[in-house]
């Protein structure tokens, strides 16, 4: 028989904002940790850790070490994964939290090449993964936090605070290098790009606030508590013994949904790509002194404003597929972006700035369209048992062919053809592949995802009717 624990009361709203608040805290200043690395990565790396490379050649190398941290993603989605199925989300959020604040001061730290030679790219590379590894346990503790708490009817608007991170992460990144460059002059390329790494030693006192203040989800107790309310105590030690040996959830999760977790790798794929297009290549782009030869300040203010411009329209669309379904939006935010990307580089190109604020702007709201509804949509697919370790392989996996390449891939065809046309059909084109993956995943925003608590209450509905 379940007891009262497993069919308790949902948190009221005022607890459900904190955890939402703190969610969106936390992954605000991770994600403001991996973007420093890619402004950084446009602007300064090349000279200080590729020296004796030409600029292309320069430019191609840093975005290479960009790309590291995506292709640990995944790796870090599957041990993150694996740990935050068996011990709980908020233990191991934190610990996402704590490496990526590690590892990002010290790249802060990290001397260049013309100190210790080719040993700064390797530790560059090193610590890039370790962002890597981080940002793939993060991205699910931080949704789950927030979707497994909220009531049904708003897990779509509260699991967009998670999203709003990347938005105000780009936001904080562009505001402090914008004004550690201007505060530094010259000297920003020797030692003043470093500042903005060393910030991020406020991710560690975040991450023990987590620790501190808030409980693990309801879905995740309600999963331990029917554990042990179905067991004697012999049998509690057994199934110990066993949960030692038995597969990884991550395994798990791959045998119950393959199908799921390649669609949603898939669904994922226009978004990444194209977000790092609008914050991450165009700066590279503007700046190069053979295409618009721009200043660095114009773009990262551009790109400010855009990400101000993301913050509501994430909350908004969210908002909407809590009402009208995830699967309709997001597959219409992908056409339309598909369509923008085609006006989005007649735009930069005219080198006016408010064209510039405004190819961005458009751009991001249609890539809301997607981004907002995501949370939720990710983790509705999955039971409670694997939904960490599934929601975060599609997560990152499709980071991998999103994100991760597309700096690489617009930069070699920007040197292949000589016009923005051919970026803007990669655009395009991954668009389409997200849009086909998300018709054909099933739509979820109806779906109970306290699996256990619902299990535990028809099993209790059950044995009452046998007894009467």
């Amino acid at each position: 028989m379940a007891s009262a624990n497993v069919g308790e009361q949902q948190a009221p709203e005022s607890e459900i904002r904190k955890v939402a608040l703190t969610a969106c805290a936390a992954t605000s200043i991770e994600w403001y940790d991996f973007f420093i690395y890619g402004t950084a990565a446009a602007l300064v790396f090349p000279a200080l850790f590729f020296p004796d490379s030409s600029p292309l050649a320069g430019t191609l190398l840093s975005f290479s070490t960009f790309a590291v941290g995506f292709v640990a993603r995944p790796i870090g989605g599957a041990i993150f994964g694996h740990f935050g199925d068996k011990v709980g989300r908020k233990k191991v959020l934190v610990t996402a939290l704590l490496m990526m604040g590690v590892a990002t001061m010290l790249i802060g730290l990290l001397p260049s090449f013309a100190t210790i030679g080719v040993l700064a790219p390797i530790l560059l590379v090193v610590l890039r993964f370790t962002q890597g590894l981080a940002i793939g346990g993060q991205w699910g503790g931080a949704v789950l936090l927030v979707t497994e708490s909220a009531p049904k009817h708003r897990r779509g608007f509260y699991g967009s605070f998670a999203q709003i991170g990347v938005p105000v992460g780009v936001i904080l990144a562009n505001l402090t290098f914008l004004l550690v460059s201007s505060a530094t002059g010259d000297a920003f390329a020797v030692w003043g790009w470093r500042i903005p790494f060393l910030l991020s030693a406020v991710l560690i006192g975040i991450g023990m606030y987590i620790q501190l203040k808030l409980e693990d989800t309801p879905a995740f107790r309600h999963l331990q508590e029917y554990r042990e309310q179905h067991q004697t105590e012999e049998e509690r030690e057994e199934a110990r013994v066993a949960a030692e040996a038995q597969k990884s959830p991550i395994i798990d999760a791959f045998r119950e949904y393959p199908k799921e977790i390649m669609l949603a790798a898939g669904a994922f794929i226009a978004i990444n790509a194209n977000f790092y297009i609008f914050i991450t290549f165009i700066i590279a782009y503007g700046t190069n002194s053979d295409i618009l030869g721009m200043e660095q300040s114009t773009l990262l203010v551009a790109v400010l404003i855009a990400s101000v411009f993301q913050i509501p329209a994430l909350l908004f669309f969210s908002a909407v597929s809590d009402k009208r379904g995830r699967r309709g939006i997001y597959m219409v935010g992908a056409v339309l972006l598909g369509i923008w990307s085609f006006a989005f580089w007649p735009l930069v190109n005219t080198e006016s700035f408010i064209l510039i604020v405004v190819a961005l702007v458009v751009g991001q709201l249609f890539l809301s369209m997607m981004y907002g509804p995501q949370a939720a949509f990710y983790a509705e697919i999955f039971t409670t048992r694997v939904r960490y370790s599934g929601a975060s392989l599609g997560y990152q996996i499709g980071s991998i062919f999103g994100g991760a390449l597309a700096p690489l891939i617009a930069t070699v065809l920007l040197a292949r053809y000589g016009s923005s046309l051919a970026i803007s059909i990669y655009m395009a084109a991954v668009c389409a592949i997200t849009c086909l993956c998300v018709f054909l995943l099933s739509e979820t925003y109806e779906s109970d995802m306290d699996d256990v608590k619902t299990a535990s209450e028809r099993e209790a509905a059950g044995t009452t009717g046998q007894t009467t």
